[in-house]
């Protein structure tokens, strides 16, 4: 037995004698160079490729079967004339023996100077596409392009190889020296980058941790961006279970281009990322934001990978200043009446959605001193149609509103100084003359909307706020509802609380055609009227609670445009109110006064006038609304008119008869005590000058005093004459004198 175990001993080593002379002998008298021209011929024919091997082939073949290939490069045979790939130095070497169990042990695999040209033509088709076919293949495909595949209802049986267990892998590492990867669409005229691309790994096994370290610099052309990258972590993967996890990842860079406006933006991605293609499922936990002046931590899931992918988890944003952010990366803020607004912002919510969607939930936001909650989404990336659905505790958005520009101002300051002559010439008394009407445009003719975005906006919002504070007003329980999409902007419904009374409008606005439409129709109901008339140089020349129901059009994208536009109807009534230092009242005892030849010897009692009601109907015909009806009720008095409003330039001009409807309460001085005599009758007022005047424009018109005066006269003499005559006069002869008087 012993001498068969010698003998047996003997045979094996010398069975691995020969194998070792043999493998020597191979390395060492065959040269695979001299086979260049074969293995060209056989990538042609196999794989449709067109190799170029300029430098040596190194090999050798046990213990190690290795290889070395240097200044490669691959095209498909289609177009050998233009490579997508060249190679400086490829080296790898595997065990012989393991193999044979299928192992594959490796030591270092290294790959410098790998450059991928890769090119889609105007056609759309890919200077690689025809690679790993046979030649045969490739030229049918090339023929039969663009036409519609016959589905394959054949199925090919799995072979042996389908069932078996995968290949072990054993390698020492993997490096990847100065890649670089271009990427040209002639189609789209789109450009990508990835240059200086450096990859390291410790030792690969299965189901081990594998260190792993990739850098580079990549570049884009549609937008003109450079970013530069470093990923870090820990890789670990089981192909039997599809399981792939990159622990204590780590990516970190810069990025800068046309969208950042010159700024840069530096980030880093941590985390813990998992690939489960068993459960078609990817989990980025973990994970943590930085991005200048941002920090952010939350968590992502996508599920069915295999089908239409789904998005859920969550994000936290921290606490910043958003205007310094947005300045950091390059984002222009528009100017706004308080630089200090977007300091303050933090968010929390969940996350939902697919490849072409995103949905904020259970948002929770805090801008500056408002807090909100609800839902925003984006519905369609590729048409940016954009879902908002908000609660908020209060917003003052007169912080947010854009400042005047110098153009608006400009458009204002000739009729301010207009204004401002008027004011100065007119007393509260109305003893001055009359106020000229005037002339000054009073609006700018400043683009308003972006027109060019409207028309590709598609939008729905619902917004709901407890306080809105707007041009210095506080609404209560304000309630906003919009949509726009294919442009055309339809405000469904907006309402509120204001001191109170309320409001509530409806609107569209079309820019579909060149010039844009406008419609309102708005209800307001016990509305503080002096608020919005009120300036910081002027107070409100009227005060009352207002009720109003307008319908009304125009086109245009200005103020001056609108207004010049404005057409349609309105009602309105004015209770409770208020004529500012005016003294109506002043002024009709002064025309009393007149008549009655005295002169007044005290002053007013008051600078106002006050009023029950204001009321009347108005017709707007291209910025100027005629008033046809307007009705007034004061204390003892009685006020019909009629007259224009010109919104072009702010002015009014119109003519009022106030009726003295009996002596109801002493009159302010003895010089104007009214009798009955001036009972009845309509004493003519003519009201002329900017709005801000208000009352303040009024005058007794002379000329209807004296026909006053006149009529008044008649009446005494007819009353004289029939006294004398009595009952010797006819009836029709009195009525004779009394139309002769009245004339």
């Amino acid at each position: 037995m012993k001498a068969l175990g010698k003998i047996l001993g003997l045979f094996f080593l010398g069975l691995l004698l020969i194998i070792v002379a043999l493998g020597f002998a191979l390395t060492h008298l065959f040269d695979p160079n001299d086979y260049k021209d074969e293995i060209r011929q056989l990538a042609r024919d196999k794989a449709n490729l067109e190799l170029t091997l300029n430098g040596d082939i190194g090999w050798s073949l046990f213990p190690w079967l290795g290889l070395e290939l240097t200044d490669a490069t691959l095209a498909s045979a289609t177009t050998p004339d233009q490579p997508f790939a060249d190679l400086r130095l490829l080296g790898l070497s595997v065990r012989v023996l393991p193999l044979l169990r299928k192992e594959v042990q490796m030591s270092d695999i290294r790959i410098d100077g790998l450059n991928l040209n890769l090119q889609r033509d105007e056609k759309g088709h890919g200077n690689w596409e025809d690679v790993g076919h046979p030649a045969s293949s490739a030229t049918a495909s090339t023929e039969t392009r663009g036409k519609t595949p016959t589905a394959d209802t054949s199925t090919t049986p799995p072979g042996p190889a389908d069932s078996a267990q995968p290949i072990k892998l054993d390698i020492d590492s993997l490096i990847v020296n100065s890649a670089r990867i271009d990427y040209h669409d002639a189609q789209k005229g789109q450009q990508f980058s990835a240059e200086s691309i450096q990859l390291t790994t410790g030792a690969i096994h299965e189901g081990a941790s594998i260190p792993l370290k990739l850098s580079a610099f990549f570049g884009t052309n549609q937008p003109v961006m450079r970013a530069r990258s470093e990923l870090q972590g820990e890789l670990r993967f089981d192909r039997a279970l599809k399981r792939y996890q990159l622990e204590d990842a780590k990516l970190s860079g810069e990025v800068s281009g046309e969208p950042f406006n010159g700024q840069t933006l530096n980030f880093t991605l941590q985390g813990q990322l998992l690939v489960d293609l068993a459960a078609q499922v990817a989990e980025w936990n973990s994970l943590k934001l930085s991005a200048n002046q941002l920090r952010a931590l939350g968590e992502l899931k996508v599920r069915e990978l295999d089908k239409t992918a789904k998005l859920a988890g969550g994000l936290s944003i921290a606490p910043l200043n958003l205007r310094q952010f947005l300045q950091s990366i390059g984002q222009q803020l528009p100017a706004m009446r308080d630089d200090k607004t977007l300091g303050q912002f933090e968010m929390v919510t969940r996350l939902s959605g697919s490849p072409t969607s995103l949905t904020l939930e259970e948002l929770q936001m805090k801008l500056d001193d408002s807090s909100f909650s609800g839902q925003i989404a984006v519905s369609d990336f590729a048409k940016q149609a954009l879902r908002v659905q908000l609660q908020g505790d209060s917003l003052d958005l007169d912080r947010y509103l854009p400042a005047k520009s110098a153009e608006t101002q400009d458009a204002g300051s000739a009729r301010k100084a207009e204004v401002k002559e008027s004011v100065a010439n007119a007393g509260a008394n109305g003893s001055t003359q009359l106020p000229k009407a005037p002339t000054q445009q009073a609006w700018s003719a400043a683009a308003v909307l972006p027109v060019e975005q409207l028309r590709t906006l598609d939008l729905q919002v619902a917004l709901n706020l407890d306080q809105l504070s707007v041009e210095q007003q506080s609404i209560s329980k304000f309630k906003l509802k919009a949509k726009s999409r294919s442009g055309l902007l339809t405000l469904e419904e907006i309402r509120g609380n204001l001191a109170n009374g309320n409001f509530d409008a409806k609107a569209t606005v079309d820019v579909r055609p060149a010039v844009p439409l406008l419609s309102i129709q708005k209800n307001l109901s016990r509305i503080p009227l002096e608020p919005f008339l009120k300036s910081e140089q002027q107070p409100s020349p009227l005060k009352g609670l207002l009720d109003m129901q307008a319908n009304l059009t125009t086109s245009g994208n200005s103020q001056k445009a609108w207004i010049d536009g404005l057409n349609g109807t309105a009602s309105f009534l004015l209770n409770d109110g208020v004529l500012v230092d005016a003294n109506l009242e002043q002024q009709l005892c002064r025309g009393i006064a007149t008549l009655n030849r005295k002169v007044l010897t005290s002053e007013a009692r008051g600078k106002d006038t006050p009023f029950e009601t204001l009321q009347g109907n108005l017709t707007f015909r291209n910025g100027v609304a005629s008033n046809p009806d307007l009705q007034a009720r004061i204390p003892g008095l009685k006020v019909n008119g009629q007259g224009d409003l010109d919104l072009r330039v702010l002015g009014l001009d119109y003519r009022v008869g106030i009726i003295i409807e009996g002596d109801r309460h002493p009159m302010p001085d003895p010089a104007c005590q009214v009798n009955q005599r001036y009972v009845g009758i309509e004493w003519p007022v003519r009201c002329r000058g900017p709005l801000e005047l208000g009352a303040k424009a009024c005058r007794l018109d002379q000329d209807g005093l004296g026909k006053i005066a006149a009529r008044l006269a008649g009446s005494k003499l007819t009353e004289k004459l029939e006294e004398k005559l009595g009952d010797k006069v006819s009836p029709e002869l009195k009525d004779a004198l009394k139309g002769l008087f009245n004339q």
